[in-house]
């Protein structure tokens, strides 16, 4: 018991189970807690973007060959598509064979509009492949970093690696500050996660205290059928592409353990992004591919999101007595591939995301997002889970398609024989690119 508890994943589980008691037993007190959760993504998300930018430069210097990092990229973006296409179509089967809305009957003039404003002011920012694309180039080289843009600070770093790759011998010495400075910055995310237990009990006493399980009740069937299609893809797809790669899903799943439970607590994916990349190098996998893998995945692969996308859409649909045929059905799969790109990084992103799919597709009312607001705090939690695992697993099938992962090292880690704790590995110095 002491050893469970003396371990950040045990501190975090903890944390878990008091804030849902807090919760319950004092709403008023639990939801001033926030900010302890707020605070401490906050803290993660501002050594972020300078990291990824490290990480990533170092991997493409390690990496030697220019045209091994675009290989890998090119692979990525085919596996992120491929994936996020059965995860939309997932969503759409389910919705349609289930049919959670139907039964609901919902009067529209009784649908408050106002409570959709902050959510619809911001469709722009996602609909359209022009201003996507437009959106990956920063306006200056500080600009990307001061906003946070992944995707933007991931161009950068590949524009600035590969030129520093090229320089040779007179780039070494720059080369090896930056491999200094990601250091510290890795130093510095070890300090913050050892806070996460606290972040994690702001969390979920907010949201116990604020929402109640009741909140659940309205739309339980959406919320369990949600649940329950991230656990299908998961097991189902997920489990059977890591089988093909040669690797155990469970196995890797206890091996993200911590991770996986401040995601749980917190709602978002971004609070562990620093961790998991230092995690996956940790399983054997080079730098360079680990550095392009998770940062775009960020905003190419998201499973969960995706799935949701179409399952509330139709669902959405059903509430409003709104017929679908066939090629309804296949406008919002086509749409959902396009908006769902855009989603990291807006504010409110799975409303924002779904109101520019409605508006795609005029025959379903838009104001119909009303339904799903309420949950959505809910369905966060599985959706941030479902794209995490996703990116994980992406990470190693890419990896082992590309011959850039040790099989004996990533066996002897998932299999319990190196039972490091994720702060001992963030204080760990930053391994030298490796070949499997």
């Amino acid at each position: 018991m002491k050893r469970l508890f003396g371990s950040l994943f045990g501190q975090v589980v903890a944390a878990l189970m008091i804030g849902i008691l807090v919760g319950r037993l004092w709403p008023d007190f639990a939801v001033t807690l926030k900010p302890l959760g707020d605070v401490f993504i906050k803290l993660i998300k501002m050594v972020v973007a300078p990291l990824v930018f490290g990480v990533v430069v170092h991997g493409i210097v390690g990496a030697g060959d220019l045209r091994k990092v675009g290989r890998v990229g090119l692979k990525s973006l085919i596996y992120f598509e491929v994936v996020t296409t059965i995860a939309l179509t997932l969503g759409l089967v389910l919705a349609y064979v289930v049919a959670p809305g139907h039964g609901m009957n919902v009067d529209l003039a009784t649908l408050d509009a106002k409570s959709l404003a902050s959510y619809t002011d911001r469709v722009g920012q996602v609909t359209g492949t022009v201003d996507f694309l437009m959106k990956l180039v920063p306006t200056t080289f500080v600009d990307a970093f001061a906003k946070g843009d992944i995707l933007q600070v991931l161009l950068l770093a590949l524009l600035f690696g590969s030129g520093l790759s090229l320089l040779g011998e007179r780039g070494k010495p720059l080369a090896d500050s930056l491999e200094r400075i990601t250091e510290v910055l890795f130093r510095i995310i070890g300090f913050i996660v050892r806070l996460a237990p606290l972040g994690v009990l702001g969390a979920v006493a907010f949201t116990v205290g604020k929402y109640g399980v009741g909140s659940l009740k309205q739309l339980s069937m959406l919320v369990v059928l949600f649940y329950a299609g991230v656990a299908l893809f998961v097991v189902l797809v997920l489990g059977g592409i890591m089988r093909l790669a040669g690797f155990s899903l469970f196995k890797l799943l206890v091996y993200l353990r911590e991770e996986l439970t401040v995601v749980a607590g917190t709602a978002s994916s971004d609070c562990v992004l620093p961790q998991v990349m230092r995690k996956m190098e940790r399983l054997g996998i080079k730098e360079s591919t680990v550095g392009l893998v998770i940062p775009t995945g960020y905003s190419f692969n998201l499973d969960a999101f995706s799935l949701y996308l179409t399952l509330a859409t139709v669902f959405i649909a059903q509430a409003t007595n709104t017929d679908l045929s066939f090629g309804h059905l296949m406008l919002i799969l086509g749409i959902a591939l396009l908006t769902s790109k855009g989603a990291h990084g807006v504010p409110g992103s799975a409303i924002v995301v779904l109101a520019a799919t409605l508006s795609a597709v005029p025959e379903i009312p838009v104001i119909g997002l009303v339904l799903v607001l309420s949950v959505d705090w809910f369905v966060g939690i599985a959706r941030a889970l479902g794209n995490l695992i996703g990116n994980c697993v992406a990470t190693v099938v890419i990896a082992a398609w590309e011959g850039d992962i040790d099989r004996a090292q990533a066996n002897r880690v998932l299999n319990g024989e190196d039972t490091t704790d994720t702060a001992e590995i963030l204080d760990a110095p930053v391994a030298e690119p490796h070949t499997a």
